[in-house]
């Protein structure tokens, strides 16, 4: 079978190499110090926190705008958006295509910061929000002039979402929100966060659980200390809610199905996370075939040494079978089966997320002791893709739903 990239998206990702060229590497080379072995130094504010520095969010939102003005940015997002209802396929083979480039202002491995969106956020707010919901944050969000943070997992909780602690009680016409959250991401610039709490049902039942819209500033309202990681900077803080009150209106979707929003979030990004852990990997491998055929040990190439070539074929001969089934199960997603081929996402998932770590690290031990400083950005990436073999699902979590595939387990949720 004769497969090719479809030309409307090799055409895209030709444009879009003109424009990074043109617009954005420019950009990138007046700010070294974000990009060079001072990054995490210089994009984070140490004094408060760890939190991003204002500086380094400034220069992202910038590049966001030129890309969005040039007409690449809101491509996944659908066309009542002003996107281009860009397909799981596209979006796949475009998130690959940047990470193969390296880490750069086009996606500087800064959470998901990219010169082509990914706002899961913004397609449940379409799905699920009110018309005044829609009114009040989907367009400010999409152009970076609010943030909306994620509030799901729980200091007791993560994987496991249908056990979530928080409550909310109806109160009137109000609601009061009791709890608190752990890894709540960009909470640290953002104006509002969807907190998941459980209204009703029963522990470890995903009915009863709803998803409300809550103002970082409100009453109760509380950020304790932010988690510093692996990589920094972080914006992963820890939120208290203690009797938070929010109007009816602030329900985002139905009451009690508020993990459908989650269910949303996490979908979409579970095959766009597997697909740059691919172009991850692919750099690695890159850079590490271009080394051995120039490095000379014990004078011959480094090329030359069994113990290289292995290494190099295998990691590639995985690239190969996970881009496959990447790209396969992207186009399935495409053709209705978003439900259908959830343990096939699952399967990339996990084999890419896991791979960008293997490739990274053989690159570093390839390299040698050039490779372990921060001089290159082998370091840089094993940091970031580690992230991924925890958010949106575990390693764990995502061999569970296999399963569930396999022997028909019924009640799995994740």
């Amino acid at each position: 079978m004769d497969w090719t990239i479809p030309p409307e998206i090799a055409r895209f990702i030709t444009d879009l190499d003109v424009f990074i060229d043109r617009e954005i590497t420019p950009l990138e080379a007046e700010h070294p110090h974000f990009f060079d072995h001072r990054r995490e130094w210089a994009r984070t504010d140490w004094d408060r926190d760890g939190f991003p520095k204002q500086e380094w969010l400034d220069l992202l939102r910038e590049m966001r705008r030129r890309a969005d003005a040039a007409g690449f940015f809101r491509y996944p997002l659908p066309a009542a958006l002003g996107g281009q209802d860009g397909t799981n396929l596209g979006m796949a083979l475009i998130r690959e295509h940047l990470l193969t480039k390296g880490s750069g202002l086009h996606f500087p491995h800064a959470d998901e910061a990219s010169v082509v969106a990914n706002l899961p956020l913004a397609l449940v707010l379409h799905e699920y929000g009110t018309p005044e919901q829609k009114e009040a944050y989907l367009e400010r969000l999409i152009t970076g002039d609010l943030e909306i943070a994620f509030g799901l997992t729980e200091p007791g909780h993560g994987s496991d979402a249908t056990f979530i602690e928080t409550q909310a009680k109806p109160d009137g016409d109000d609601w009061i929100i009791t709890g608190a959250k752990r890894f709540n991401s960009l909470v640290g610039t953002a104006e509002i966060d969807v907190v998941f709490a459980r209204t009703g049902g029963e522990d470890g039942k995903a009915a009863g659980i709803t998803a409300f819209i809550v103002p970082t500033d409100a009453p109760g309202f509380s950020v304790p200390f932010n988690h510093w990681t692996f990589n920094m900077p972080s914006d992963h803080p820890e939120v208290h809610l203690d009797d938070v009150r929010v109007p009816a209106e602030a329900v985002l979707g139905e009451v009690g199905r508020g993990l459908d929003l989650a269910q949303l979030f996490v979908h979409e990004n579970r095959i766009r996370q597997a697909a740059s852990s691919l172009g991850a990997a692919q750099y690695c491998i890159n850079e590490s075939i271009a080394y051995a055929q120039e490095r000379r040990v014990f004078g011959t190439l480094l090329r030359d040494h069994q113990g290289i070539q292995w290494q190099l074929v295998e990691l590639q001969t995985e690239a190969e079978l996970v881009r496959n089934t990447l790209y396969r199960t992207a186009a399935m997603m495409d053709a209705g089966g978003k439900t259908a081929v959830s343990d096939k996402v699952a399967m990339v998932n996990f084999r890419s997320n896991q791979l960008a770590c293997q490739a990274a690290d053989r690159a570093i031990q390839i390299h040698g002791g050039i490779g372990y400083t921060r001089a290159k950005q082998f370091e840089h990436i094993y940091r970031h893709h580690r992230r991924y073999r925890i958010t949106e699902g575990t390693d764990e979590l995502q061999k569970r739903r296999i399963a569930a595939a396999m022997f028909d387990f019924s009640g799995v949720r994740s």
